[in-house]
């Protein structure tokens, strides 16, 4: 995902939502996906293609998780011809790819790795009635994709998964600290290290110059598992390759 390099054309159901407020489009995805931004930022709408997503999916997993934990309160979706639309509540914070926290990396990606070691603490397992497992996750991968992965280490500890831990989908407030997390399309069951994976792999796209591994796994509390690590960011980037 990232910023949109020149602006999309505003969808005639965005422009409807927004009333004569302004409209911005904040992020693109590689399936062509945009968010938009209405007014000063209290609320957003993802538009996509429907064919490439499954927001009524998304919207179940935000309504889920806002009983447990700061996500956008969902307002509505729905289909608008040929694509389908998200419409959402905004939280406060900005993402921690914001010019200001790249400019202060150190304290974002602590926020990154705090904010999700309370989601993990925070969403009940028991009640969670989506998945994110390895081996759920190798079942919709092609057979060679699986052979060349090979079978998911032992399980450390069972959590709900943000599913896309990435850098971006944490939300921080003026005083540096984690205050929601977005784009929670794939949150499930798992093993923590699915999301740590992909947490720490972000880390290098978005706040490059250094490592950042020693600083996020001080500040979420846990040793770095470098055997889990390679095994779920193979299976991410697989993920990714598999389905273009």
């Amino acid at each position: 995902m990232s910023f949109p390099t020149s602006p999309p054309a505003v969808p005639a159901v965005v422009r409807g939502f927004a009333a004569g407020r302004r409209v911005r489009a904040i992020w693109t995805n590689e399936l062509g996906g945009v968010t938009f931004r209405i007014g000063p930022g209290t609320e957003f709408v993802k538009v996509a293609e429907a064919a490439t997503v499954d927001f009524a999916d998304e919207a179940r997993r935000l309504r889920w998780a806002a009983q447990h934990t700061p996500v956008p309160p969902v307002l509505g979706f729905g289909l608008d011809g040929d694509r389908a639309w998200l419409r959402t509540g905004g939280l406060p914070g900005v993402s921690a790819v914001h010019p200001r926290w790249l400019a202060a990396p150190e304290v974002a990606v602590r926020a990154i790795a705090v904010g999700l070691r309370t989601l993990h603490d925070r969403l009940p397992v028991p009640s969670c009635p989506f998945d994110w497992s390895a081996a759920g996750r190798l079942t919709r991968l092609s057979p060679a994709w699986r052979a060349k992965l090979g079978d998911p280490p032992p399980v450390d500890r069972v959590v709900v998964c943000h599913g896309d831990a990435c850098s971006p989908n944490t939300l921080i407030d003026e005083h540096g600290r984690c205050c929601g997390h977005v784009d929670l399309d794939a949150l499930g069951v798992a093993d923590r290290w699915a999301d740590l994976a992909v947490a720490t792999l972000s880390l290098g796209w978005n706040y490059p110059g250094r490592g950042w591994d020693t600083v996020f796994f001080e500040a979420y509390g846990v040793e770095p598992d470098p055997r889990r690590l390679d095994y779920y960011r193979r299976l991410w980037q697989a993920e990714d390759i598999d389905a273009s």
